[in-house]
């Protein structure tokens, strides 16, 4: 297959462009009249060129994909009828290329998702495996439905990530700013008159003396040095999944962001286990797609363990317990999971309530950056003021009149 650039017409007269693979000019040209577009221009392109001005697909369209199918399907219209009405609907080029695809290769014999899987980096292997477990126990709609509810949870929880780190990024910039001026501009002024007096100076003042020197010094080392030690770390953690798991360990741990990174990485886990369980997937399976679904190497191998010991024999409890990183919730929500037989159930009440406790989390750390920020600014401040005018309030006390 070749990749082609287009420029097309839609039925309305609007012009679209987009790429799509063909096996030629005229399957290209045919695979567009499927879509209701007449082409105007085409042109082979390089699979290494880069697609500047494409519009992703994001998990909001995602979720308007099981939306739209979970509907259909419920209502029992035909795969492929379904999907057609969809790619119609849609008004996201790259997306309506990959509806077209998925359409055509069920068509070819293949299964929705087999045919989804063949598209590559579009849907999630969880999702794949999901619809997988639908189409071979003919839950397919409530497959759907599930993965809608799961992925606009996940959405509230990107909602939450950002708001929680938007503000403090914001307001630590400005801090640094601020202090940047302080250091490199305003201290040496000041300072400059205060070392004139010829008096003693104080201990603290020397201390800010020595910081705003080196500050207007070596500003630079200041910046690149941490931006270094961030690039290095997430380079070594790319190539070295051993020093990946470290750092994941360290997130967890980290004072008061770990915690509740934690709750969040659980609740991801339980929810997605549920879901896997309820349509279908055998345990391990299930475990085994959780291992990268949690988006933390140190909890996936806590994850890879458990199911180690399950194989072997253990309980599902018992096996959690053995890893020794799930708190005491998630083992006792797995013991009256296997003992009462409605294990999604239990799962789910875990989900809700790490979901519900990492909200009231960020609502609460949310509340305490601004004090915490502005007695920082206001703790420099001090220092700078008085390391400045105390020498200077000390030479006039001295001067008799």
């Amino acid at each position: 297959m070749a990749q082609f650039q287009y420029k097309a017409m839609d039925p309305r007269g609007k012009l679209v462009t987009g790429t799509m693979e063909a096996a030629n000019a005229a399957d290209l040209e045919l695979r567009l009249g499927r879509m209701a577009l007449d082409v105007i221009r085409s042109r082979e392109v390089q699979r290494s060129i880069p697609r500047f001005g494409t519009r992703a697909i994001k998990r909001r369209d995602l979720i308007t994909f099981c939306l739209h199918m979970e509907q259909l399907t419920s209502a029992g219209v035909p795969i492929i009828e379904g999907l057609s009405d969809l790619r119609d609907s849609l008004d996201h080029p790259r997306f309506r290329e990959v509806i077209t695809a998925v359409i055509e290769s069920i068509q070819g014999g293949a299964t929705l998702s087999d045919a989804m899987g063949a598209v590559p980096k579009v849907f999630p292997g969880v999702m794949l495996s999901l619809i997988r477990a639908g189409e071979q126990t003919g839950r397919l709609s409530d497959v759907f439905k599930n993965l809608t509810e799961n992925l606009k949870w996940q959405d509230e929880q990107m909602a939450m990530t950002r708001k929680l780190l938007t503000y403090p990024a914001i307001v630590g910039t400005v801090v640094i700013g601020v202090i940047f001026f302080l250091m490199i501009y305003l201290v040496p002024q000041l300072l400059s008159f205060v070392t004139a007096m010829g008096k003693e100076i104080p201990l603290h003042t020397k201390a800010l003396i020595a910081v705003s020197n080196g500050v207007a010094e070596y500003w630079y080392l200041v910046i690149l040095v941490p931006v270094a030690l961030v690039a290095l770390a997430s380079y070594l953690a790319r190539v070295n999944p051993a020093v990946r798991a470290t750092l994941d360990d360290w997130k967890l741990r980290f004072w008061v962001i770990g915690p509740i990174l934690k709750k969040s990485l659980l609740a991801r886990f339980s929810n997605y286990f549920a879901l896997m369980y309820g349509a279908g997937i055998p345990v391990l399976d299930s475990l085994k797609v959780s291992e990268d679904i949690v988006g933390n190497r140190a909890l996936g191998n806590a994850i890879e363990r458990a199911g180690r010991q399950i194989a072997d024999g253990a309980s599902l409890s018992g096996g959690f317990e053995s890893a020794g990183v799930f708190p005491p919730l998630v083992l006792r929500m797995l013991r009256v999971g296997e003992s009462t037989g409605a294990l999604e159930d239990a799962m789910r009440q875990v989900g809700y309530f790490y979901s519900r406790d990492v909200r009231e989390s960020v609502d609460r750390l949310q509340s305490l950056i601004e004090p915490t920020m502005t007695l920082f600014l206001g703790a420099i401040l001090a220092w700078v003021m008085f390391s400045v005018l105390g020498p200077i309030y000390d030479l006039i006390t001295q001067i008799k009149i």
